[in-house]
């Protein structure tokens, strides 16, 4: 039995969801072989699975989405490091209520990265999600050395607002070890950077932007991409309709047109990363999962990733969710056979949400009964 789930947002970790559903099978099959291997698409708990995985959490110091400092932690093994924008730049890093669409910034990003070549990487997978951010990576190309300057000839501010204000761009500083390393932006979305499906409209508004925040983030970063162009040629007007440049905030086009990215899905990459194909050939039955089985599971959510890999090796797969909202054809089409979610043993959702652990235990003792007796 392979479980390779990834987290219930807000209530269990995606080491957690696996040492349930191990508790739960194992409750009705004492002697099961199982093998955990939780997972993620790229966004915030990637760090924490390269780390169950086998790979050394290190922590570092670095600018917190807001200016004030915080600890943030990569993750790594031999010269393979992964590093996770929302350690540094997350959503989560702000206090309850507070936002800042146009002032926060990706700085500590940059040195997250920075921390992580100063260790020796040369293979860097960069899970970008669940940022606080949409200031187009200059904040993160700062902390490696570029310089954004305004008319005047002063550093422009922090965050995707004040790009409006840029004049001039000049990436000759960055690092020159990113030349040499190969950087693997991870994200499971494929937004441009501007634009209706850019970055600022679709993503700006869950980190409090309003829709005048939304035009001016937009504007802002169109003019980014032009003068970037000015600086590195016509590959900076190209890259910002390219897939990824629009995630995070656009942290996506900053890691693509200057550090040499290369865009996977993240689930793609962290499959990879974590050895996922040979726990496969071990595996009978995989069993994968998420907080929301929704329509966003099947457009490169780690379950759909999972489900992939494992059908394209003949190995049936069930999932379990907090939430279904998808119907038996679009899970059968995802390669998913069943889904069992918590509220098929617990219709009271916020009991759900409270008691998502022992709940879930449940749900494993049902997928024992139903495909291993």
């Amino acid at each position: 039995m392979l479980i390779a789930a990834d987290k219930f947002k807000g209530s269990l970790t995606a080491v957690e969801v696996a040492e349930r559903v191990t508790a739960g099978l194992r409750r009705v099959l004492p002697e099961l072989a199982v093998e955990a291997l939780p997972v993620a698409d790229g966004g915030d708990g990637t760090v924490a699975a390269a780390v169950a995985g086998g790979f050394e959490r290190r922590e570092v110091q670095v600018t917190g989405p807001l200016g004030t400092p915080v600890t943030a932690a990569y993750a790594l093994r031999g010269d393979t490091a992964v590093v996770e924008m929302a350690e540094a730049s997350g959503l989560q890093l702000l206090p309850e209520g507070v936002f800042a669409p146009l002032t926060s910034t990706t700085y500590g990003s940059g040195e997250l990265l920075l921390a992580a070549l100063d260790a020796g990487a040369r293979t860097i997978v960069f899970g970008v999600g669940g940022s606080a951010t949409t200031d187009g990576g200059a904040g993160m190309l700062a902390a490696l050395g570029a310089t954004f300057l305004d008319g005047a000839g002063e550093p422009v501010g922090a965050g995707g607002g004040p790009l409006r204000d840029l004049a001039s761009a000049d990436l000759s500083g960055i690092d020159p070890r990113f030349a040499e390393v190969d950087l693997v932006l991870a994200s499971d979305v494929d937004n441009p950077l501007t634009g209706p499906k850019g970055a600022p409209a679709v993503y700006g508004p869950q980190k409090g932007a309003t829709p005048e925040d939304v035009e001016t983030l937009d504007a802002a970063l169109a003019h980014f991409a032009q003068v970037l162009e000015k600086s590195v040629g016509p590959k900076a007007g190209e890259l910002a309709a390219s897939p990824g440049a629009g995630a995070a905030g656009g942290i996506g086009y900053g890691a693509l047109v200057a550090l040499g990215a290369r865009f996977r899905p993240g689930i793609e990459v962290m499959l990879d990363v974590l050895g996922f194909a040979p726990a496969l050939e071990r595996a009978t039955l995989v069993i994968t999962g998420e907080g929301s089985l929704d329509e966003q599971t099947l457009h490169g959510k780690a379950p759909a990733g999972v489900a992939a890999a494992a059908r394209a090796a003949g190995v049936e797969v069930v999932a379990v969710c907090g939430r279904l909202a998808l119907p038996p054809e679009a899970l059968g089409k995802a390669g998913i056979r069943r889904a069992y979610p918590l509220t098929s043993v617990e219709p009271d959702v916020a009991k759900c949400i409270a008691e998502a652990g022992p709940i879930l235990e449940r749900v494993a003792e049902q997928i024992a009964r139903d495909f291993l007796n």
